[in-house]
C-alpha cells in the first residue's frame, strides 16, 4: 500500500477543545440565554425538593425548618382526596390519550393530501391559531358556545327543546376538557408529523403508483411506516407527561363542576399545599408526580425499544 493510500484511510485528527471552542464561539454565545433560562427556571428550583422532607416554614426558611423525613409522603398516601385526585388524573390522561393523540396524525395526513400549497398554508394557519389562545379565552369561547346562556342552549330553548348541561356536568367533564384540548392543541401538534411526512422519499409514492397502488394502499405501506418512528417518540413523550394533564384549564373550571371531577395532581398541589400554606405537603405531591412520570417515560421508552424503535434514545 502506498503512502497516499495510507493517508486516505487514516482517521481525521480530532481537534483540540480550544480550537473547537474558538471555531464555534458564535453558536455557543447564541445558546447562552437559553442555557441561563434553563438553569434559572428548571434546575435551580430543584433545590426546593428538600421542602418535601421538611415541616417547611417560610418564615424560618429551608435551613431552619424541622426535618420531617417521609412524614409528608405518609400523609399523602393516607389522604383519600389525594387518591381521588390521582384517579381523576389517570382517567383524564387515558381519555385524552385515546381521543386526542390520533387527531394531529389524522390532520397531518389530510393536509399532506392537499395539492395546492396556498390552500395548505391557509388551513395550517387556521388550525395553528388556537394554540396561541390562553386557557381563559379558550374556556370563555366554549362557555359562549355550550354554556347555559350559550348559542347551543339558546337554540334549543328557541325551538322548545330541553337544554343540554355541558359546562357544569361532572359526568361529561372528561369529554369536555378533551374536546377543549383537541380544539386548542391538535393543530399545533401536527407540526412534527408534517415534518416527518416531508422527509419521506417521494420516489416511493411514484413507484407504488406505477405498480397500481391506490391512495389508501400507499398510505398504509409508505406513509404510516414512515411516520412510525415519530409516532412512537411522541407516544413515549405523551406517556411521560401522563400525570401532567393541565393546571390552568382545570383551575378555571373547578368551581363549575366541583373538585371531585376537576381536581388533578397539579391543582391538588396548589389547593392543598400552596393555598393552605402547607408547602411541604404540596411539594411532596409534586415530587410524587415527578417520580411516577419518570418511571412512566422510562417504561414507555423500554417498550419502544422492544418494538424496534429508538424512542427517546438508542439502546
Amino acid at each position: 500500500m502506498s503512502t497516499a493510500d495510507v493517508q486516505e484511510t487514516r482517521q481525521p485528527e480530532r481537534l483540540n477543545w480550544r480550537i473547537r471552542l474558538l471555531r464555534d464561539r458564535t453558536l455557543l454565545i447564541m445558546t447562552v440565554p437559553a442555557v441561563v433560562l434553563l438553569l434559572v427556571f428548571n434546575y435551580v428550583p430543584l433545590f426546593g425538593i428538600v421542602t418535601a422532607f421538611q415541616y417547611y416554614d417560610p418564615l424560618t426558611g429551608v435551613w431552619q425548618s424541622d426535618w420531617a423525613g417521609l412524614d409528608q409522603f405518609s400523609r399523602l398516601l393516607d389522604d383519600p382526596i389525594f387518591w381521588q385526585t390521582l384517579k381523576n388524573t389517570i382517567y383524564l390522561s387515558f381519555v385524552q390519550l385515546i381521543l386526542f393523540f390520533p387527531v394531529p396524525i389524522a390532520l397531518a395526513l389530510l393536509l399532506n393530501t392537499v395539492v395546492s400549497e396556498r390552500i395548505r398554508n391557509f388551513f395550517q394557519s387556521i388550525v395553528y391559531l388556537p394554540h396561541f389562545f390562553s386557557w381563559v379565552l379558550t374556556i370563555t369561547i366554549f362557555q359562549q358556545m355550550l354554556g347555559g346562556a350559550g348559542m347551543l342552549n339558546h337554540f334549543l330553548r328557541t325551538h322548545d327543546i330541553g337544554t343540554w348541561d355541558i359546562m357544569t356536568n361532572p359526568d361529561t367533564f372528561a369529554l369536555l376538557v378533551t374536546s377543549q384540548v383537541i380544539w386548542k392543541e391538535a393543530g399545533w401538534g401536527i407540526i412534527v408529523f408534517l415534518a416527518a411526512l416531508a422527509a419521506i422519499n417521494s420516489d416511493l409514492y411514484e413507484a407504488a403508483a406505477a405498480d397500481g397502488a391506490g391512495r389508501w394502499r400507499r398510505t398504509w405501506h409508505i406513509t404510516l411506516p414512515g411516520l412510525r418512528g415519530v409516532i412512537v417518540l411522541m407516544l413515549v413523550l405523551r406517556l411521560g407527561n401522563a400525570l401532567s394533564v393541565g393546571f390552568e384549564q382545570f383551575l378555571v373550571q373547578r368551581a363549575a363542576v366541583g373538585h371531585d371531577a376537576a381536581d388533578v395532581l397539579d391543582t391538588f398541589s396548589f389547593y392543598y399545599g400552596i393555598a393552605t400554606n402547607d408547602y411541604s405537603y404540596g411539594a411532596a405531591a409534586g415530587l410524587f408526580k415527578s417520580v411516577i412520570s419518570l418511571l412512566l417515560i422510562w417504561g414507555a421508552n423500554k417498550l419502544a425499544h422492544a418494538f424496534g424503535e429508538d424512542g427517546l434514545y438508542r439502546k
